[in-house]
């Protein structure tokens, strides 16, 4: 064998050992690009799952509270609608009441003197409705002594719009007293809505915070 042979055979030999090398470390690199890819990838794959998850919880929260809102919405009707029927009620009530005439009177008397009593003032004026105008003229002069000896007390000559009871002012009309169905029923309106809701709904209605805190 030749000198040339030997350094063909040398040149092979050499080259396939670096062949062997490279292709060693080809693979090596090859395999560390897999993992990092991989964990790059799976690392892509729980941050898009995590933002999907937030964002899904996000989307069925809103969900949620839009719910309660229009069901609280619901409920804040179903109360009132429960409230303005009970109302209605008492005014039917107080009509019945008024058909007691001894009674009624007894309870129109009452009014009459806790107005005088309120209104410092010598000179008063009493308005009723139509009807009890019609039925306290013939016995006023009578009646307003009983109610005030000390006071001067007119039946107005126009009746008021009013279910029963009676509106009591000072002759300057700077001082009054609304002592009408009507009257005492608004300045009790929100102690009778809180009864009204105590007896009708004494667990409540309402729908209570879904996510706690």
């Amino acid at each position: 064998m030749n000198q040339v042979e030997e350094l063909e055979r040398a040149l092979i030999a050499r080259a396939e050992r670096l062949a062997s090398a490279y292709r060693e470390m080809t693979q090596r690199s090859r395999d560390t690009i897999l993992r990092e890819a991989a964990e790059r990838l799976r690392l892509r794959e729980q941050r898009e799952e995590s933002i999907a998850r937030s964002l899904g919880e996000r989307a069925f929260r809103q969900q949620v509270q839009a719910s309660e809102l229009r069901m609280q919405s619901q409920l804040d009707r179903v109360r009132w609608n429960l409230v303005t029927d009970v109302e209605g009620r008492l005014r039917e009530r107080l009509q019945a009441y008024m058909t007691d005439e001894a009674a009624y009177n007894l309870t129109l008397e009452q009014y009459l003197i806790q107005a005088a009593a309120a209104i410092e003032a010598e000179e008063l004026v009493v308005e009723v409705n139509a009807r009890d105008r019609q039925r306290l003229a013939p016995q006023w002069e009578a009646l307003a002594h009983r109610i005030a000896p000390d006071k001067q007390l007119r039946l107005a000559e126009h009746p008021i719009p009013c279910l029963g009871g009676a509106r009591v002012a000072s002759a300057d009309n700077r001082i009054r007293v609304d002592n009408t169905f009507e009257g005492r029923l608004e300045r009790l309106r929100a102690r009778i809505q809180q009864v009204i809701l105590e007896r009708l709904l004494p667990g409540g209605l309402d729908t209570g915070n879904l996510f706690g805190g």
